[in-house]
């Protein structure tokens, strides 16, 4: 095979991997997405974009089609929180629409794919090269699992503590919206985010530990497991997870990692794909205007980008897995500023 000699080469064709090579190319930068899985790339996933990524999509040039979000709604069988955003609307939409509208913006700017399979990244200090591709710089895009994060020694070993990790799962139902906000439904181990869709869809994504049952979960939920019944499902379930990844740092020399790849606490409060188109932007202005250590410049503002997002994750998180639980829904009923604020802190 001919050698491809780029700028930068992402490794990871999801949606932050599609972003980042859009921002790579309107910057001016050769790219390659090095990518073996078919287009369009699903994912178990809420499916909810927040305002604020709605409006980073836009400026990328990218427009997909959606049900309009207004705001959240959480609830636990007897007590409920809502909040409506003050701005803009978020919009629920189908992951492979997104990955759909980011593949043809992506082609229209002239971005390379490549159909392989990275299995070793060799660094030096003119730039990378992993397989037939020499890049100045590798952004890693390749999502939870990434291969890149180990090969580059960026993961970090799990703590041996007792094991809390969660898992999503994901189905979609034929049935008219009934709502403008994604619900989310709360049980003592699990939640489900209820997200409307675009064309008569609704998309139901449980997030809970190990071997959750999701039609188990969903049947102790009376207000949902009533809404969905008689609805048809429309694809089989898709299931993704451990969800909280660590890493030691998010960057190696000329290896930058994105999105899930540079480490992830949960999908507690939808923010990934904001998160992630974050973490694009960052990395393209790094290696532009960065003098001398693109690596902490990168790691500087990916900290600024994340931090909202990790810390009241990561306190939301920290609630949910303690006796706390049950006072959650009702704290944020009895607390209606405080919850509308954190709404939209994650929002925009």
């Amino acid at each position: 095979m001919t050698r491809v000699d780029v700028d930068v080469a992402i490794v990871g064709g999801g949606p932050i991997g599609l972003a980042a090579a859009i921002e790579a190319r309107l910057a001016g930068h050769s790219v390659v997405v090095i990518e073996p899985r078919s287009f369009p790339i699903d994912k178990a996933c809420g499916e909810g974009l927040m305002p604020g990524a709605v409006a980073a999509l836009a400026r990328l040039g990218v427009h997909p089609e959606g049900s309009p979000i207004a705001g959240f709604r959480y609830s636990n069988g007897t007590k409920s929180a809502v909040h409506r955003f003050a701005g803009a609307a978020g919009l629920g939409v189908r992951r492979t629409t997104l990955h759909r509208v980011l593949a043809e913006r992506a082609d229209e700017l002239g971005v390379q794919r490549l159909d392989a399979r990275v299995s070793d990244v060799v660094q030096d200090a003119g730039g990378v090269t992993v397989g037939d591709v020499r890049a100045s710089w590798l952004f890693a895009c390749d999502g939870l699992h990434s291969t890149v994060r180990k090969q580059t020694g960026l993961e970090r070993a799990s703590s041996g503590r007792v094991d809390r990790r969660r898992f999503g799962l994901r189905r979609h139902y034929a049935l008219e919206r009934w709502t403008d906000l994604v619900e989310v439904h709360w049980v003592s181990d699990a939640e489900a985010y209820v997200t409307p869709l675009a064309g008569g869809l609704v998309g139901v994504a449980v997030l809970g530990p190990p071997r959750t049952d999701f039609d188990g979960v969903l049947a102790r939920m009376p207000e949902l497991f009533d809404r969905l019944r008689g609805a048809q499902s429309v694809d089989s379930l898709r299931g993704a997870g451990p969800l909280r990844q660590r890493t030691t740092a998010r960057s190696a020399n000329r290896v930058l990692l994105l999105g899930d790849a540079s480490g992830y606490v949960d999908a507690l409060t939808g923010e990934g794909i904001r998160v992630g188109l974050g973490h694009a932007r960052a990395a393209v202005e790094a290696i532009a205007t960065a003098s001398g250590n693109v690596g902490a410049a990168y790691d500087r503002e990916w900290a600024r980008v994340s931090r909202d997002f990790r810390v009241i994750t990561s306190g939301l998180l920290a609630a949910a897995q303690s006796p706390l639980r049950p006072l959650i829904v009702p704290a944020a009923s009895a607390l209606p500023a405080v919850f509308g604020a954190a709404v939209e802190r994650l929002a925009r």
